[in-house]
This record gives C-alpha cells, structure tokens and sequence, in this order.
C-alpha cells in the first residue's frame, strides 16, 4: 500500500490571486523566473511575448486569421514604440504589498538606437558562492538582438539594487540568454540558449537553439567558468539543453533534440582525474557523463525536449513538450500533447503520464492510466514542476485559447473534428487555460485546476515555488494590455483585463491529527 501523503494537497479553493493583469502593465507577459528569498516572493517578467513572436521568421505565416494582440508593423516599430524594459517585483506577504524593484535600462543599440538591455528575466536562483558571506539572488538576463551583447547574470544581496556580475554573453557574447540556473557541488552551473543575430536583425535568432553546453562557476563574481560537458554530449541532434536539475546528489541535463530529447547525468566527477593528462585544458573541466535515455525515451520526435525536471521522493520527474507550443511547424514535429516521465535511481525510465502510438518502439503504457497532456490534447508542455508539502505539482502549457483566431481549415484532422463536433467556445470554456496537476505518490494524479484558474488567457503556468507561506503560482499570459475579439464589423482590439501574467498563492492547513 502507498504510504499516506502528509496532508490532503492543494485544491483550487486554497489558492488566492495576489496579482493579476501583469502587476498593472499588461506588456508583462510572462512570470519568467521566481524565487523565495530572504522572506519574500521575487518575480522576473519577459514582456510582450506576442509581438516579438510576430516578428520573428518562424512565425511570419501562422495558421491565423489576426494576430491575437496588437502589435507593431514592422521590428523597428517594436523597438521604437513598445515598452521592453523587464521587470523584477517583489511581493512582501507580512502586508501583501508589490514593489518593481528593479526595471532594465535603456542602451545604446547596435544600430545607435535606444534598446532595453534585457527583455526578460529567465531563471532565477538562491546561490551561496565562494565569493559572497550569505547567499545572494542571481538572475539570467535575455538580451534582445539589438543590443550590445549577449544575456547577463544580475546579483542581488539586499533584494532592491541587482548589479551585473558577468560580462554579455557571459564568454563571447554569442548568446542571448540561459536556462535554468541550478546549484550543484558548491558551484552554479547554467546552460546558454538563444543563438544571438549579430546583425541586429531579430530578437536573438533561433530562441532555443545555441551551443548546447553546461558552464560552472564557484562564484559568478569572479568569472571561472569553464565548460563542464562535451559539445552536445557528443551528438550533433542535441541543439540545445533546455533543463538542469539535480536529484539524488547528481545533477541532470535534458536536451532538445529532433529524433527524440535526450537525459544525462552525472555525479560531478571530473572526465579527467588529477595527475593525469588531458588532451587539452578544457577537456580537464568536463564532468564524467552517462546518457540516460534518447530518442524521446521510446516516443522518438514527438518528445523534442525536456521542458522541466524535478526531483521527488528519491526519483527525477521530467515533463517534456516540443518546441512552438506543442507544434513544432519549422521541423514538421507535432502537434502532440506533453509526457511525463521518471528516472528511477538505478537509470531506468518509466512513463507516467504519456502513450505510445503502434509504430512507437516502446509501447509502455502510463503508470498513471492518464494520457499524454493529462489527457488533454492542447496541453504541448508539462512547463514546471515542484515538490511543495509532500505532493508534486506539475503545470501545463495549453494552446486551446489560440483557437479563437485560428484558420481552422489549417488545423490538424484531429482539432477539425473536435471544433466541428463541440464548437470552438465549448472547448475554451471547458478546458482553456492551463492545468495544475498533484501527485503524493508519483503515479495517482488528480487535478487542482484544469482552466488557468478561471482564466482561459493564463495558457501557461511558467513557475512554482514552493516556500513556507505556501505555493506561489506564476502564469504566462501573452494576451495583454489588447485583445483580438470578432465583432459586427469584424475583428477590433480591445482593452483585456484578464492580459498579463497572474501570481496565485496556494496553502491549506493540516488535518487534524497530522
């Protein structure tokens, strides 16, 4: 029999907004990156995600009618009339007060015009370096294609002034951000995305794709990092590594790749022990790596990616997805709704949630009982992950609003036949907005919510932080401050207070007689 949970887990009702519309700016789009430090609930924003996709080439001809927000013409438009200074706010649960603590500023663009420097803040992470006499907040930066280098990492000590502590770029200034700032071994380690468009051309060229190496550092600060992987494991597929994490004193990287993501590990042993002779200076600083899967752990392309990854109850949960929302359009992957799966301590892999079609190699079915997306087509990612009081909670992204403005002759059969038998605005009302799923075990799994907390605009929950006070819930909600809506003279933009992300906060007290 599975051991009880310690308590009943999160229900809908136990969760309150504690901010809603983009913390009063629409434009923020996404909770990008939270944190817990120091008593308080760190948010960083990536702003105005819709009009930076429109302008970017993999999405100049989508399957819509109108584009879903009101954008800009044309990229110098962009740049000159929208607002792309990132925010970080900071929400003080002793009053229930927000506060911007910190807004990107303004430099001198490659082209001689005024850029924001960071146009999201992409990972955040609590670290305690060999430079620093407490632990600090260290936040990844996401520099746009105009500026003069690549992504930063900012520090910050006191929660109000966050201070630069690496070069752009960090190396060479190739990239425009990171993922998944993870400590491991006394060192922080991250892994560089977004492959810059030195020619000042786009957002940061391909968004997912860059060198898909792991960097390490002891203490930010003071530079030291070194390269701690072999180029893409040794596999020209893997494009980029999407997630770090550690379990089980490892640390663990999932990669995307287009025959399938890929799962390594290591204990942060060196390749290279001391006294022996490498063949070259770098190769001394790699880990000792073992491949844990490939080939999207027995689904091949239809698992392109590790999205998140989380440690629970001695085992790894991974949530996968395929990059574009679930449909990958430039590569022809998808649309597929999103697994979860489990690496067990002894390296094997179980399917929890997910299926297998019969050309599949591997024709597991779930532990769970539950299909890919929770049984939930539109649901491409499991986005995050977290342990929070004994349960795992994961959440989805959930691409069923964008049905709204779709060109439904351009969906796949399987959208076709569900608009034509349920309607489009059954589908939003019942299932629109992304879900929030429990587990106390790993393989019982109920739903906490399956419509974006009420919000069918909230399509993604991007973060979950689990801290002493509860829960926090973070949304990506790109359909702000303006809306598309089809009216008597056709499609008008409207003002959408249900636009910008959502913060929710989660806490139940125990039963009695836990």
């Amino acid at each position: 029999m599975p051991s009880p949970a310690p308590n009943r887990g999160l229900r809908r009702s136990d969760f309150v907004q504690v901010a809603k519309g983009g913390l009063g700016d629409g434009h923020n789009s996404f909770a990008h990156s939270m944190a817990w430090f120091e008593g308080k609930i760190y948010v960083g924003s990536t702003r105005s995600n819709l009009c930076m996709l429109k302008h970017q080439t993999a999405y100049t001809d989508p399957a819509l009618e109108v584009w879903p927000v009101d954008c800009p013409d044309t990229r110098d438009q962009l740049y000159a009339n929208v607002d792309r200074r990132s925010q970080i706010w900071c929400y003080d649960p002793a009053d229930g007060s927000w506060e911007n603590v910190f807004k990107a500023p303004y430099v001198t663009g490659i082209d001689g015009t005024q850029v924001s420097r960071d146009i999201g803040y992409r990972s955040m992470e609590v670290f305690h370096g060999s430079a620093t006499e407490k632990p600090a907040l260290y936040v990844s930066t996401w520099a746009p294609g105009r500026a003069p280098g690549g992504g930063l990492i900012l520090r910050t000590t006191d929660g109000k002034e966050f201070i630069p502590v690496t070069p752009h770029g960090i190396t060479d200034g190739s990239f425009s951000t990171t993922r998944s700032l993870t400590s491991f071994n006394g060192k922080m380690h991250f892994a560089p995305t977004g492959q810059r468009d030195t020619k000042g051309k786009g957002d940061g060229g391909q968004q997912n794709f860059a060198r898909p190496q792991i960097y390490a550092s002891p203490a930010p600060e003071d530079g030291g990092w070194v390269i701690v992987n072999e180029p893409a494991f040794g596999d020209k597929g893997n494009l980029g590594i999407f997630t770090l994490a550690t379990a089980n004193n490892q640390l663990y990287a999932g990669t995307l790749n287009k025959e399938g993501l890929q799962i390594w590990a290591t204990d942060g042993e060196l390749l290279h022990k001391p006294g022996s002779r490498p063949a070259n200076d770098e190769e001394a600083t790699y880990y000792r790596w073992r491949k844990i899967c490939d080939k999207g752990a027995g689904r091949g392309p239809l698992n392109q990616a590790v999205a998140s990854m989380t440690e629970f109850k001695g085992a790894l949960y991974v949530g996968t997805g395929i990059q574009g929302g679930g449909n990958d359009r430039v590569n022809n992957v998808g649309p597929a709704a999103a697994e979860v799966l489990r690496v067990n301590a002894d390296d094997s892999v179980d399917v929890i949630v997910g299926d297998r079609d019969d050309d599949a190699p591997d024709g597991r079915e779930p532990l769970s009982g539950l299909t890919s997306g929770f049984g939930h087509f539109f649901n491409g990612y499991m986005w995050t992950m977290t342990e929070h009081d004994g349960w795992l909670y994961v959440g989805t992204y959930d691409w069923a609003i964008t049905l709204r403005w779709a060109k439904l002759s351009r969906m796949p059969d399987k959208v076709q036949a569900l608009m034509s038998r349920v309607g489009l605005e059954q589908v939003v009302e019942a299932d629109g907005g992304a879900d929030l799923w429990r587990t106390a075990d790993g393989e019982n799994w109920v739903p906490v919510c399956k419509q974006g907390f009420k919000n069918p605009y909230n399509w993604g929950i991007r973060n979950l932080v689990s801290t002493p006070i509860g829960l926090f819930v973070g949304t990506a909600n790109v359909f702000g401050p303006t809306v598309a809506m089809k009216t008597e003279n056709g499609w008008e933009y409207k003002d959408n207070p249900d636009g910008g992300l959502e913060v929710w906060l989660g806490h139940c007290d125990p039963e009695p007689g836990r």
